[in-house]
């Protein structure tokens, strides 16, 4: 499909273009896209809390607005969804926890005051696993997400309702939040993109939140967006980067007002730590290193800081620091298949002690210098993503054997968490009839460059989704 038909096959950045030039009005965009919903959602289950009726009152509003020349922001009139994790007001912040559904939110969370303040219009809520803490997306209290590309599959979590969402067509641009890989697994599973951005670029905070995070959570967790297209991850990432006082780790980085300093040198590495890749996903990494070329971008092959470790330290330090935090409530709140799957965690480490905390909090800084120092010379690094072909919906929870290979394959992922760098998830093509992707880290705060290349990829690959929509 070479150009969208219908709305709501639009891309965020093309939606807002044709709205700004009257082609249709922001009701039309968001009636077009419910009627997609409607059609696919009930096998999806990508969207869990159906907010349509606020969604029209404010797509009305702002037709209102346009109409007398007055635009709220880039995102005016463009439909969004909001991750069950984070408050919104009017909204339960379940987190997938039946205990937690009729925690109804008072105040709005940073990213969905930004995305009201940038013209959004939020029409429903999609689903994430118990607590966000799963690269599957199902809960006690919403069931199952669907991958859109196969029933099988898993739509990958914890945004995984942000990730079906997106590739389905059920509007351009899904919140979603990552600590291990929630925005990038999705991403990678249901072939779409997003970009994990750097610690203190989006402020983070939940108003109902009744403790802090550990402060190693602090570290690792962002909030971002997912998209199906790199476009518009460049349209509202200034958007949910607008400060917010709430949260002490926000950072007032510039976002595309950098000094332009040319294309930059990219470094590209086939380093798997002794996991046997998939064929595909490392011809993945070649097509992807093939179309930066023809985009006229330099890229080389490098021996990079070895990411395995940041990864083993996430495996120690933030399971520890989960374990302490978040016991008593999955031991109490959680399905047993939560359990289980944390009971295996805390095996896989193996998890650090009280004694190891702080040598590991530690030792964050001399991984983040090392990949620092490497990342002045290449601003961005290409690598493998998921170094396996997507796995089946309840592959983390058949055996600890799995969860151990999920984790080995991810470790590009957990280990940029680790390190607070920004980096990009995007498709290369499909194995066996499920996508694959690959990543491009990046330096601190350069989310740009990192979209930049992206878009540069996508425009030699293709938009994975229309292939599907084929389909």
């Amino acid at each position: 499909m070479s150009e969208p038909t219908q709305l709501w096959q639009l891309g965020a950045a093309a939606a807002a273009r044709g709205l700004r030039a009257g082609d249709f009005s922001a009701t039309e965009l968001l009636e077009n896209v419910l009627q997609r919903v409607d059609e696919l959602n009930p096998q999806l289950n990508a969207i869990v809390e159906d907010r349509r009726d606020d969604g029209r009152a404010r797509a009305a509003e702002l037709d209102q607005r346009s109409a007398a020349g007055d635009w709220q922001g880039p995102l005016h009139g463009l439909p969004v969804t909001i991750k069950i994790n984070v408050d919104l007001v009017g909204s339960a912040t379940s987190n997938g926890l039946p205990a937690l559904a009729d925690a109804i939110a008072q105040e709005d969370s940073p990213i969905v005051s930004n995305l009201r303040r940038g013209g959004a219009v939020i029409f429903g809520r999609n689903n994430a696993p118990e607590l966000s803490m799963r690269a599957c997306t199902d809960n006690p209290l919403h069931g199952r997400t669907h991958n859109p590309w196969s029933e099988q599959a898993s739509p990958g979590g914890s945004s995984g309702g942000a990730g079906s969402a997106a590739a389905a067509g059920f509007g351009p641009i899904h919140h979603g939040n990552d600590i291990g890989g929630s925005l990038r697994f999705p991403s990678y599973c249901c072939g779409v993109s997003s970009v994990k951005p750097t610690l203190g670029r989006v402020p983070a905070f939940n108003p109902s939140a009744t403790a802090e995070r550990g402060l190693l959570a602090q570290l690792m967790s962002v909030q971002g967006v997912i998209c199906r297209h790199a476009e518009d991850l460049r349209l509202a990432m200034p958007v949910i980067a607008r400060g917010d006082a709430r949260d002490p780790w926000w950072t007032p980085a510039p976002f595309d007002t950098w000094p332009d300093d040319g294309r930059p040198v990219i470094g590209m590495t086939r380093e798997t730590y002794g996991y046997a890749a998939h064929d595909e996903v490392l011809a993945g990494l070649e097509r992807a290193a093939e179309a930066l070329q023809d985009a006229g971008y330099q890229v080389e092959e490098i021996d990079t800081p070895d990411m395995s470790l940041p990864a083993q330290a996430w495996l120690q330090v933030a399971v520890y620091e989960l374990k302490e935090t978040l016991a008593d409530v999955i031991d109490n709140h959680c399905s047993e298949s939560l359990q289980q799957i944390f009971d295996w965690l805390y095996e896989l480490g193996p998890v650090a002690g009280i004694g190891d905390y702080l040598p590991g909090m530690a030792k964050r800084t001399s991984y983040t210098r090392a990949w620092n120092e490497t990342l002045a010379r290449y601003p961005l690094i290409l690598t493998p993503y998921l170094m396996r072909p997507v796995y089946d919906y309840d592959y983390d929870a058949q055996s600890p054997e799995n969860l151990a290979d999920l984790f080995s394959s991810a470790c590009y992922s957990t280990g940029v968490n680790f390190l607070s760098l920004p980096a990009g998830v995007f498709p290369t093509g499909l194995a066996a009839g499920r996508p694959t992707g690959v990543q491009l880290v990046g330096q601190r705060f350069r989310e740009d460059l990192i979209i930049d290349a992206m878009q540069a990829v996508e425009e030699r690959l293709g938009v994975l989704s229309h292939e599907l929509w084929r389909r």
